[in-house]
């Protein structure tokens, strides 16, 4: 059966995300799709992966029956959701509940079937699976199996051991033109031993000579199953692994920050100079502070708290708060002063916390957000960056934890991991650096208002520099530079507060 189409033609793509399941083997009195991890709901990420998704043209959510409340709840923002749908008792009553909702749509619409407790999905795989339907009516997803694979007979002994480099684990999200899976299940549930946990396996028993083509998964689109599932999904969305939002053409950013108060503190040099030169050029009200400019110490909860007041009482409100203030020693921990590790310990940690608790009720009345900086060694300890780096790890942990605290309040909280990056705090630790070979820190800001005007939450954003083609700049740098001479040209009137 045929379901191509010409290339000049555009099916409509629509993400079908699962989420009918109990989750009974995570011990957990909801359903696993519902557990919190880093700040949101299983599902939520997994929902905001096909959001964000350029090709993907509508989300149907099927839910279990007695969470669909919470489905809507969930649903309201998320504006590509065009269909909540009551889900079966098994995956493929699941799947049918879906099918019946498509009834009329065109037999070359391109579907994709994903579970929701697959959360680290890449968007690059949802990209391959509908590109994969240009030439192909399914498609598959999986990873090469990294264990070697037996075949056991009914006395538990091998029988067989395939040869593993043929073997794949198989992953969703499962793409096929939908009049393709509709035929397969027409068939399938008129067999009356019909019984099958894949949607590809329905296509492949039932339509067997329809191909199924494989493209490419990745380790971290794991399924979240047993209960360890919960704390190495929760680890994986801890340590990074989440690329900065795209970003937006000049005019998006004059539309979304015009307007829009954002207070900068560490705004005096670096990647905090940046952002505020950068988002006032977008007609945002922004206020930097810092020990240099204003005698703002980050590690004064008194003198935090009194310049946000002093924000507020100019303008009526806060939606933004970004903290880049931070402080750099390095040496053996047994040698290093002690007055240099509080130091380090107050500015990089306590600073955080006190612009956590200061802006919090600012944040929770504007929906806003709050977004701190964390360094690449976060991830371990490294030797003599022992406070640094456990600081930037506990910083890490805070957000994670604030984004679950406040996600009832609409606040957003996020932190930034640039990888090496040109600051002046960084050449006063290490001295010049060859040219080339670290971020600018205006690329590093471009990302941070990307992050700003995304609705994620709870994420560290890794921010990493691009190899550039025969020794021209890396494309975020290429990014920031453009968006630079668009300032520069930009004649954006306005009156300053007084």
């Amino acid at each position: 059966m045929d379901m191509m189409v010409g290339m000049d033609e555009q099916p409509l793509n629509i993400g079908v995300i699962l989420a009918g399941g109990t989750g009974t083997r995570v011990g957990l009195s909801i359903p696993k799709q519902l557990i919190k991890v880093a700040g949101k709901p299983i599902m939520e990420h997994t929902i905001e992966v096909f959001q964000d998704a350029e090709l993907i043209d509508e989300i149907y959510l099927i839910m279990h029956p007695d969470y669909l409340d919470t489905a809507k709840t969930i649903a309201k923002k998320y504006p590509k959701i065009t269909k909540i749908l009551s889900g079966g008792e098994t995956r493929n009553d699941s799947t049918h509940a879906a099918l019946d909702a498509m009834a009329d749509l065109d037999p070359a619409t391109k579907v994709l079937f994903h579970d929701s407790v697959r959360p680290l999905l890449d968007i690059r795989i949802i990209n391959d699976c509908i590109d994969a339907l240009d030439s192909y009516d399914a498609v598959d997803v999986a990873i090469p199996s990294a264990d070697t694979i037996i075949t056991l007979n009914s006395s538990n002994e091998i029988s067989a051991i395939p040869d593993r480099s043929t073997l794949g684990r198989g992953q969703t999200p499962q793409g096929f033109r939908l009049g393709v899976i509709q035929q397969a299940y027409e068939l399938a549930w008129q067999d009356q031993n019909f019984s099958s946990t894949d949607d590809c396996g329905v296509v492949h028993q039932y339509l067997p000579d329809v191909a199924i083509t494989v493209v490419k998964g990745a380790d971290q689109n794991m399924k979240i199953t047993e209960p360890i599932d919960v704390f190495i999904a929760d680890k994986l969305f801890q340590v990074g692994s989440t690329a900065p939002p795209a970003g937006s053409d000049v005019g998006s950013y004059f539309q979304k920050l015009n307007g829009k108060v954002l207070v900068v503190i560490g705004g005096g040099y670096g990647i905090g100079k940046d952002i505020v030169t950068m988002t006032s050029g977008f007609g945002a009200w922004t206020f930097p502070f810092s020990r240099s400019l204003t005698e703002t110490h980050v590690e004064d909860i008194d003198e935090v708290e009194a310049a946000l007041k002093s924000v507020y009482e100019k303008t009526g409100r806060i939606d933004y708060i970004v903290v880049t203030a931070g402080l750099l020693n390095r040496g053996p921990l047994a040698e290093v002063p002690l007055e240099e590790i509080t130091k380090g310990i107050q500015v990089n940690y306590m600073g955080p916390v006190n612009a956590a608790r200061a802006g919090y009720k600012y944040l929770k009345e504007s929906h806003g957000q709050l977004i701190f900086f964390t360094s690449s060694s976060y991830t371990r300890g490294r030797a003599d960056y022992s406070i640094y780096s456990s600081s930037k790890a506990a910083v890490v942990n805070l957000v994670q934890a604030l984004a679950d605290e406040w996600s009832a309040d609409g606040i957003q909280v996020n932190v930034i991991n640039p990888e090496r990056t040109a600051t002046p705090m960084r050449t006063k630790a290490f001295g010049e650096e060859p040219p080339g070979t670290l971020l600018s820190s205006q690329a590093v800001a471009l990302t941070t208002i990307d992050v700003l005007l995304s609705n994620l939450t709870g994420h560290v954003i890794d921010v990493r520099r691009i190899e550039p083609p025969r020794g021209g700049m890396s494309r975020t740098e290429l990014e920031a530079a453009r968006i630079a001479m668009a300032l520069t040209q930009a004649q954006h009137e306005r009156t300053d507060f007084v």
